[in-house]
């Protein structure tokens, strides 16, 4: 039996980081040899020097919505938070709702000086609550007034900039958070990048809190994952499909890309646009039908990313250069810093 304790690590609070850096290519990478565990310890923009002409860069352009709305209830003026994880229809949001116990169906929450008001609709089997919001002109506008960014329950310091928790090519809104990978990749380096004739390739996978969601079963096998959100569209698939068969190696940006890649890839690899929800859950054992590398952060011990990232490069691999990441005092976590992982023997990389 695959055991959840099995992706655990010591990991020092400290090193856990709170703030962005000032330059978001200045972030330390580790790249990892998937196939001999070789590390070596890199500067983010060096991952120019791992790229060649016809690969294909996969980011993830979905955009962080402010969801997290601090109100009062209506009649008794107390504190509620809540939090959009989904969006339905007809203004009505799938939520997380603090504290719940005080909103039941028909409690009325008032946020702002009552520009926008919620009324709890329903609550879920997993103690999520369908909420209906009222407002007046349109809701994206509102939120970006009222809302917050819905930092992961780890960062503790208030984020001075609210686009420092977006990547720089972040287009659609619908996460409820970021794509941590694309963080490090300012507009510039991105134009390096397609100037070395790399090709970027844009998918949308909307980011859903679950992500932060330890796996509480022992049993790996018995953790059901959470559903998001994903878009391929033609130009994309096309994109990737035309690098495959080129020659190039396609590069996921996140494991968000690497999630949606993987759903919308046949037995051949071959890429099918179209849009719908994904509940991939990628673990050791998985055969990867759509990637050859991948750029990620650190990520939670026992989290289903490191599992992720487990399944690509080899458990043994990824548990041993999280240990030298602590040693080394590398930044964990969506702030953190980026590992490069790529098999590195057969792709004829420049290696410095």
């Amino acid at each position: 039996m695959m055991k959840t304790s099995d992706f655990n690590f010591d990991l020092p609070q400290e090193l856990i980081a709170q703030d962005p850096l000032e330059d978001r290519s200045s972030s330390r990478l580790m790249v990892l040899n998937k196939e001999s565990g070789e590390i070596t310890h890199r500067i983010f923009h060096d991952i120019t020097e791992y790229l060649q002409p016809g690969d294909c860069l996969v980011i993830n352009d979905t955009k962080v919505i402010p969801a997290r709305l601090i109100g009062t209830k209506e009649d008794t003026g107390a504190h509620i938070e809540i939090l959009l994880l989904k969006r339905k229809e007809n203004d009505v949001w799938e939520t997380l709702v603090k504290p719940g116990k005080k909103c039941r169906p028909g409690a009325r929450v008032v946020f702002g000086n009552g520009e926008l008001k919620a009324e709890i609709v329903d609550v879920l089997e997993d103690g999520n609550r369908l909420v209906h919001f009222e407002y007046e002109g349109i809701f994206e506008e509102v939120l970006d007034r009222l809302g917050q960014m819905p930092l992961p329950p780890y960062i503790t310091h208030k984020l001075q900039d609210k686009n420092r928790y977006q990547t720089v090519y972040a287009k659609y809104q619908g996460s409820a958070a970021a794509p941590t990978a694309g963080l490090h990749f300012t507009n510039e380096l991105l134009k390096q990048i397609e100037d070395m004739g790399v090709n970027i390739a844009r998918v949308t996978l909307h980011v859903g809190l679950g992500t932060f969601r330890p796996v509480k079963v022992e049993n790996v096998l018995e953790h059901h994952m959470h559903s998001e959100y994903y878009n391929v569209t033609e130009t994309a698939a096309k994109l990737i499909n035309d690098t495959k068969k080129n020659g190039g190696r396609i590069i996921a940006v996140g494991t968000t890309s690497t999630r949606t890649l993987e759903s919308v890839a046949d037995d051949n690899g071959v890429i099918h646009p179209g849009c719908g929800n994904t509940e991939i859950f990628i673990y050791p054992g998985y055969k990867f039908k759509a990637i050859d590398c991948l750029i990620t952060n650190f990520h939670l011990p026992e989290s289903t990313l490191v599992m992720l990232v487990s399944a690509f490069a080899g458990r043994d691999h990824v548990l041993k250069a999280y240990e030298e990441a602590v040693k080394e005092k590398y930044r964990f976590f969506s702030f953190g810093d980026a590992m490069f992982i790529a098999d590195l023997n057969k792709e004829g990389v420049r290696a410095e």
